[in-house]
Parts: structure tokens; C-alpha cells; sequence
């Protein structure tokens, strides 16, 4: 398959041999273009630098690139703002009046949030990527924008009940989102970075596929997601059996059908770097804190100071490693230190 030809119309390694062997002149099959042999596979080296500008603007791709859920939500930071002032003020109210509900630290105690970009807390993670989804809905482009049969909720339901037929008219509110992804992700048992490669990906799905998450097919693009993600991600994956245990109404054919067109749509680009995770990690964060979804703060105790302690020490060592090391390796005047010089004996 690495070649363009090689899977159709090239011989085979053993005729290849047997004719040398038998002391014959070989002569090689000419090559053949993709529309003499039939063949419309796409070579991986026509892939390589295909809309490499556009990669550069794209979310998913680029770690510069601003997320699009967050400029989604930006037609709605002016109120969100305003709320956060309204708030402020009343905290500073309570404040006076001895009833303070926010905590700060101070030099006796020391308030720290459950979420590291390594370690994000599940519960408020997937509240960041439901409130991500809706605004993403919300603020969808309504400019007749392709629109896949595969994600329709009407031609695949998700369940025995009887579609409205103004499925995809009315936006779902964050609590329905919420729901629906948290109960995907408590009954496969995943993980809060599955939400985040979750999130990557439908992004991804909106810029590769060039269409819209809106209320007639929020649910199956989110669920096709969570089902490549949790392959990705996931040592142990989740098989799709299995989400038909928690999707009663839905068959194992069109949960694999839902997969494949997930994948082709992707043009199977699964691969999601560090940076770009952590970027979408803080943007989550980000908007959490303009839409005043506070993370939970726990006061530092001593052992988990003593974890902390101990992780820095370990980095400061291996930092100090990397320093031996490179010195070692590639040793400069200016760190030569100590030398004499010596006069020459002649004899």
C-alpha cells in the first residue's frame, strides 16, 4: 500500500524471483495512473502537504491557534462580564458583613484547585466541554453549511422513541449536553483527558468536514467523539458493544458505521500533540472562568505539599542531570575554569 500502484496492478515479489532465478530478462510493468487501474486511493505523500497554510489557522492542528469554542463564546462575554462585576460587588458585600463565601489564601493557609493539565478533574472537565458544545451550537454558522446523513438523529436514532419533527429547530440547554455526556463517560468509565481529545476532535470534524453542530445532530457527533477518543486515549478502550449496553436502542452496525465515517471525515488524522492538548486544557479553563464555573479549592495539606515538594525536587534533579550532561558533551571556553598555564620544557 505504500505505493500508488503496488495494491492494484504490480506483480508479486516471488514472480519477480522465480524470473530472475530462471536467467530471464526481466522487464518491469510499466506504471499505470490511478484512472487506467481503477484505483482512487489516496497516496500518503499527496497527503503531505495538502492545505499546509490552512493548517496553520486550524485549532486542532496548530497550537497557536485560537480554539473555536472560545471564539464561539465571545458574542457572549459582554453579559458574562458584566454578571462577573455584579458578582464581585457582592461578594465585596458579604465581605463587610462578615459573611465571606470565596477563599482566598493567606500565609497560614494556602487554597489550591483539584485540576492540573496532567491530572484534570473529571466532574468540572466535562462541565467545560458540555458548555464548550453548547456554544458551539448557539452560535453555529446558519449559512446552509453540508450537513452529514451519518450524525442525523432523524435517519439514526438514538433510541425507540419517536423523533419531534422539530428535532433540530430548538438549541439544547447545557444541563441537556451535560447529562448526556456525563452519563457516556460514567457508565465507559473514562477519563477527564478523554474529554479534552474529545473536544480536539470535534473541532476537528467541523473544520475537515466543513459543517455544523446544531440540534438535529449534536448528539451522534459527540457520541462519534467520545468512541474515538476513548480508542485513542484509553489503554483498555471501550469496545462498541459496549456503548450498546448504555444505548439500549442502538446496534452494534451503526455504531461501527458511525466510526468509520468519524474516521474518513478526520481523513483519519487521530493524532492530537501535547501542545495542542494542553492549549485546549487552559482555553477550557478560560472559559470556565468567564461563565464564573468556578473549579472546587481545597486547602494544601501536608501531604500533598510534601508531593509537591518531592516532585519539584525530582525535576531540579534531572534538570541538574541535563546540565552535567550537556557539559560533558560539548565543553565551550567560557566553562573551562581553573586552567594554568604551563611554560614548555625543551630539552
Amino acid at each position: 500500500m505504500g505505493s500508488t500502484t503496488s495494491c492494484c496492478v504490480s506483480t508479486s515479489p516471488k514472480i519477480r524471483r522465480n524470473a530472475h532465478s530462471r536467467l530471464e530478462s526481466y522487464h518491469p510493468e510499466p506504471e499505470l495512473s490511478r484512472e487506467d487501474t481503477g484505483c482512487n486511493l489516496q497516496h500518503i505523500s499527496d497527503r503531505e502537504n495538502v492545505d499546509e497554510l490552512n493548517m496553520e489557522y486550524n485549532p486542532s492542528e496548530h497550537p497557536r491557534a485560537s480554539t473555536l469554542f472560545l471564539s464561539k463564546s465571545q458574542t457572549d462575554v459582554g453579559d458574562k462580564r458584566k454578571s462577573l462585576f455584579i458578582n464581585h460587588l457582592a461578594h465585596i458585600g458579604e465581605s463587610k458583613h462578615g459573611t465571606t463565601r470565596r477563599k482566598h489564601s493567606s500565609c497560614s493557609t494556602i487554597f489550591l484547585d483539584d485540576n492540573t493539565v496532567s491530572q484534570p478533574n473529571l466532574k468540572y472537565t466535562i462541565k467545560c466541554v458540555s458548555l464548550a458544545i453548547y456554544y458551539h451550537i448557539k452560535n453555529r454558522d446558519t449559512d446552509g453549511r453540508m450537513f452529514q446523513e451519518i450524525f442525523d438523529e432523524m435517519l439514526h436514532p438514538l433510541s425507540k422513541s419517536e423523533v419531534p419533527s422539530d428535532y433540530n429547530k430548538h438549541d439544547p440547554e447545557q444541563k441537556q449536553i451535560y447529562r448526556f455526556v456525563r452519563t457516556l463517560f460514567s457508565a465507559a468509565q473514562l477519563t477527564a483527558e478523554c474529554a479534552i481529545v474529545t473536544l480536539v476532535y470535534l473541532e476537528r470534524l467541523l473544520t475537515y468536514a466543513e459543517i455544523d453542530i446544531a440540534p438535529g445532530n449534536w448528539k451522534r457527533i459527540v457520541l462519534g467523539a467520545i468512541l474515538l477518543a476513548s480508542k485513542v486515549w484509553d489503554d483498555q478502550a471501550v469496545w462498541n458493544v459496549d456503548y450498546c449496553q448504555i444505548l439500549k436502542d442502538i446496534t452494534v452496525e451503526d455504531m461501527n458505521e458511525l466510526e468509520r465515517q468519524f474516521l474518513e471525515l478526520l481523513q483519519f488524522n487521530i493524532n492530537v500533540p501535547s501542545s495542542v492538548y494542553a492549549k485546549y486544557y487552559f482555553d477550557l479553563r478560560s472559559l470556565s472562568e468567564t461563565n464564573n464555573l468556578s473549579f472546587p479549592l481545597e486547602p494544601l495539606s501536608r501531604d500533598k505539599a510534601q508531593k509537591l515538594e518531592a516532585i519539584s525536587r525530582l525535576c531540579d534533579d534531572k534538570y541538574k542531570d541535563v546540565r552535567r550532561s550537556a557539559k560533558k558533551r560539548s565543553a565551550s571556553v567560557d566553562n573551562l575554569c581553573g586552567v594554568r598555564w604551563v611554560p614548555a620544557i625543551l630539552s
